[in-house]
């Protein structure tokens, strides 16, 4: 039985995690143009590379990572390569990971970023074990990603989303009684 555990952790561990990340790194940039309908590839803004680092520092300072554990001298060298491209490719999925719930471009974009880069960074100082951090991150995403695939999207679409139909139909009941302005 145990040697079915050791196969299946090195099979986790040198294939299935660094694909994954592999697969993040790579197709977290990739988007679909609304005119032309085919993909554009959007390279990471330096914003993210920043928060990537604080994601990558703080994966290290809540013992999600143990670089002790992860590269030392008593494993083997391909074992320690294995490892290190690895996490190299952590930090590539953790930078695309931004980069895929970040606006574009525009203030909006800077407030998102400012908002992780605050988070980020206040929490570099609050106690964490690694199940409330991952908690916390999945909260932070998914909220990133409702607001911008959803709210920011719905109030942006060329021919009026669900928000902006919601939006002003509210804005109409509430200024039912208001006169009509005539030049």
């Amino acid at each position: 039985m145990n040697a079915y555990a050791d196969r299946n952790r090195a099979l986790l561990n040198f294939v299935v995690l660094p694909t994954l990340l592999l697969s993040v790194g790579l197709l977290g940039g990739l988007r679909i143009d609304g005119q032309t309908r085919q993909f554009v590839f959007i390279a990471p803004p330096l914003v993210t590379l920043v928060l990537a680092i604080l994601l990558m520092s703080l994966f290290l300072r809540v013992g999600a990572i143990d670089l002790r554990h992860w590269l030392t001298i008593e494993q083997p060298m391909l074992t320690n390569v294995s490892h290190l491209l690895t996490l190299i490719a952590l930090f590539f999925a953790s930078a695309q990971a931004f980069n895929s719930v970040l606006p574009e471009n525009g203030l909006l974009h800077w407030m998102f970023s400012f908002f992780f880069l605050w988070t980020l960074w206040t929490n570099q100082f609050s106690i964490f074990d690694p199940r409330r951090l991952l908690r916390s991150l999945i909260v932070l995403f998914a909220t990133a990603f409702v607001l911008k695939h959803l709210v920011i999207a719905g109030l942006y679409a060329p021919e009026g989303g669900w928000l902006r139909k919601l939006a002003s139909a509210v804005l109409q009941g509430i200024a039912i009684d208001v006169p009509a302005f005539a030049p």
